[in-house]
């Protein structure tokens, strides 16, 4: 099937958007030569996605400053949080808690809209239903509307669905990997209300990039990669529009979170994301190659 508008038209649900915050305290991203967000321009940033009717940010512990950035923006009481855990290795429920207190704290409001173990890991671990238990505490004193967890594989939400009733899910997607859509582990956490959070719409800037320029590192994946450039320009679509599109297109996803690094890309996100896609189009460009579609796993020869 060629790769098509469906309903080019149409304008899309611009809410399904939520902004991802990692740059706002660290230097991240395959893509990014522009080091860390600065606070004017976070402020920027959550300006034009309040503007755009975007209500959702996605932060955490562990992305350096984030959460205080936000939390000197003015800007920031125009959008629902949610953050996750640092790493847990023991006391459970005393360190939930304290990070869940610090976070506040940093965030400088009352309560966030979801809280999710980052790792998936310390739930499944000695520690998880310690973790859990303080978690549900967290919710019913009305400081967490929802809870769940960050996942990177099929494995992970089979586990943690087996123990926990989790409410709010984090999954890595995009166009190349598909593998939770293509193995019905989206179908099966729609099936059990779980809330679904999609990050990695542009494995951390790769699929935006000029394929010719990438680091010699993706050599092996070349020939995918190649095919799937000259599939979207034959479409008529930037690599923006693509990525985007078939992230949002996705009925079992509730929300793309998207990063970015200034007020200029995300004015572009939300220009590109008027295109709409036939999600069943990109099907040919998914991949099971780990090392591809693990940014962790990269071991890039420019640094």
């Amino acid at each position: 099937m060629a790769i098509g508008h469906a309903n080019e038209g149409s304008h899309p649900r611009l809410k399904k958007l939520g902004l991802g915050t990692v740059q706002f305290g660290l230097p991240y991203g395959v893509s990014n030569a522009a080091g860390q967000t600065s606070g004017e321009e976070v402020s920027r940033i959550l300006a034009v996605a309040g503007r755009a009717g975007m209500d959702l940010l996605d932060t955490a512990a562990a992305y350096g400053e984030s959460e205080a950035v936000i939390g000197r923006s003015a800007e920031r009481s125009s959008f629902r949080i949610v953050t996750k855990t640092p790493r847990i290795s023991a006391d459970g429920a005393t360190a939930v808690r304290a990070a869940f207190e610090s976070s506040l704290e940093k965030l400088r409001i009352p309560r966030v809209d979801g809280l999710l173990v980052h790792h998936a890991g310390d739930l499944l671990g000695p520690e998880g239903d310690a973790v859990w238990s303080e978690m549900l505490r967290l919710r019913d004193a009305g400081l967490v509307a929802n809870i769940g967890a960050s996942v990177y594989t099929g494995a992970e939400i089979d586990s943690l669905l087996s123990r926990f009733p989790i409410e709010l899910i984090q999954i890595p997607f995009n166009v190349l990997d598909q593998r939770l859509l293509r193995s019905g582990h989206l179908a099966r956490l729609k099936a059990n209300g779980v809330e679904i959070h999609a990050r990695s719409a542009f494995l951390q800037g790769l699929l935006l990039m000029d394929f010719a320029k990438i680091d010699p590192w993706f050599d092996p994946y070349r020939g995918l990669l190649d095919d799937y450039a000259c599939a979207i320009a034959t479409a008529g679509l930037s690599p923006l529009e693509a990525a985007l599109g078939y992230s949002l297109s996705v009925p079992e996803i509730d929300r793309v979170i998207c990063g970015v690094n200034n007020a200029t890309q995300l004015e572009e996100i939300l220009i590109a994301a008027k295109k709409t896609v036939d999600p069943r189009s990109f099907s040919a460009f998914a991949s099971e190659e780990p090392l591809l579609l693990d940014p962790s796993r990269w071991k890039l020869v420019r640094r």
